[in-house]
């Protein structure tokens, strides 16, 4: 089992199904298994996303595969998992979560130089069909350009 010394977790979806409207870099609450299994990056932030319970946001759906050598200390793989923002940072998020149509989404989970587990979320707006259809676009026309100059 190899332990990587930079995990990076994307959320790659996220930015074509949503509308990214502002950024947040998040700390976690883990165990110790949770934390081995997440350096050896076996982890998914592909349908999570987050929620307040009780005043305190919490990431929802997050999956941590068990640690391999993890005895009877091994986590549950979809748990609710604490994140730790300043109280400024959750009361703005808080307040711009009441407006229709925002959610919070994480982006992406790592683990930041000095060893600290990280996610980052996003408080975001889904996009309409029209709007995918646009990214869509934008994604081949810039392909198409690059492909053009590569061959001139």
């Amino acid at each position: 089992m190899k332990i990587e010394k930079t995990v990076n977790i994307l959320n790659r979806r996220a930015r074509f199904e949503y509308e990214i409207l502002e950024e947040f870099e998040a700390g976690m609450v883990l165990t110790g298994t949770e934390i081995k299994s997440l350096r050896s990056s076996k982890a998914s932030i592909a349908e999570s996303f987050c929620q307040f319970i009780d005043g305190e946001l919490y990431i929802i759906n997050m999956m941590i595969d068990e640690y391999k050598l993890g005895t009877f200390y091994n986590h549950k793989a979809k748990r609710e998992r604490k994140l730790l923002l300043h109280k400024k940072e959750l009361q703005k998020l808080k307040k711009k979560l009441k407006d229709a149509g925002n959610t919070i989404i994480p982006l992406k989970l790592y683990i930041n130089d000095r060893g600290k587990a990280k996610v980052l979320i996003a408080l975001a707006r889904g996009k309409k069909l029209f709007d995918k259809r646009e990214s869509i676009k934008d994604r081949e026309n810039k392909r198409n350009l690059d492909r053009i100059l590569k061959k001139s």
